[in-house]
């Protein structure tokens, strides 16, 4: 998982480390110490997945902290590169989550349930995230209500069905083709009727690029106004998904993001280019098929798996 980009990162550090360790007297480092590397480093995130303008930052953030750095003879280089790397990683990476869980308490004590609206394009893994989040609510003594809101894709609404009866979730469908937003309308009604006190809703797989789906999200949004608006997007698609995520934080707005496939991503950019490209929080990881199979994103642990 990542390796690209560990190895980018490792290449990089190793290189400095080399370099400084070769002079035998105290030295600040320098621009000549660190400017070749990091030029080489730039191209490396980018075939790593990520996205350039990332990579600049990411760059520009290393050169900010290395360059003028006071290195005492024997001192472990490395550290310092690695130090500075952290920095800079968690600069990007950094921000806190919502706690959805809390959430969900904190709202249900109000009386009234903590509404989940779910983006994505088709092919990110939406509808099994939306399935893993439910399971992890109900381990949480919280039993939700599934909006089967695509009323677009046809089997979209049997699928979510499948999932919320394997988890024993409760499930509101509407007619193919009926209005998205009186479904997720439904489910909140019927949330609040029944003391439930969460709602997920599910939306149609589409394009960030098609103007009039986008327009019927807005419409959503308007309708059910939710607590909390959640980005699914693949890990394996690259700079498409950086694409994706601005597209969609313009249209309705983004409130964190859910990255899935991680457990086959080789590469590791686009979580990095995503987080820095929206500056939203990524809140979860999708690491497999089963509905445990959901992490919760937590920085620092992952930005040291990055420098591992």
């Amino acid at each position: 998982m990542f390796g690209k980009i560990r190895d980018a990162l490792k290449k990089a550090t190793e290189t400095i480390k080399r370099s400084v360790e070769e002079q035998v007297a105290y030295r600040t480092l320098g621009e000549g110490d660190v400017d070749p590397v990091l030029d080489e480093l730039l191209i490396d995130l980018v075939e790593a997945d990520v996205a350039y303008d990332t990579a600049e930052r990411i760059i520009k953030g290393l050169r900010e902290r290395l360059v003028g750095a006071r290195v005492r003879r024997g001192e472990d280089v490395g550290k310092i590169v690695r130090s500075a790397l952290r920095d800079t990683l968690l600069s990007i990476l950094g921000r806190e989550a919502p706690d959805i869980v809390e959430l969900a308490r904190e709202s249900c004590k109000k009386g009234k349930p903590l509404v989940v609206l779910f983006l994505g394009v088709n092919g990110t893994g939406k509808t099994t995230s939306i399935a893993k989040v439910a399971k992890l609510l109900k381990d949480h003594g919280l039993t939700p209500v599934i909006a089967a809101a695509d009323t677009f894709r046809a089997g979209a609404q049997e699928q979510l069905a499948v999932h919320a009866e394997r988890l024993g979730v409760p499930i509101i469908k509407g007619k193919y083709g009926a209005d998205p937003a009186s479904v997720a309308y439904d489910a909140v009604s019927y949330a609040k009727a029944r003391g439930f006190c969460v709602v997920l809703v599910d939306t149609a797989g589409r394009m960030h690029v098609d103007s009039d789906l986008m327009a019927e999200l807005r419409k959503i949004v308007r309708v059910v106004k939710p607590d909390l608006k959640i980005l699914v997007v693949d890990s394996l698609t690259g700079n498409d998904a950086v694409e994706q995520a601005k597209r969609f934080d313009e249209a309705v707005g983004v409130d964190a993001i859910i990255v899935t496939k991680v457990d086959a991503d080789v590469k590791g950019g686009t979580l990095v280019s995503v987080a820095d490209a929206t500056g939203k929080p990524i809140i979860f990881l999708g690491v497999g098929q089963r509905y445990d199979d959901l992490q919760k994103f937590k920085p620092e642990e992952a930005v040291e798996k990055l420098l591992s």
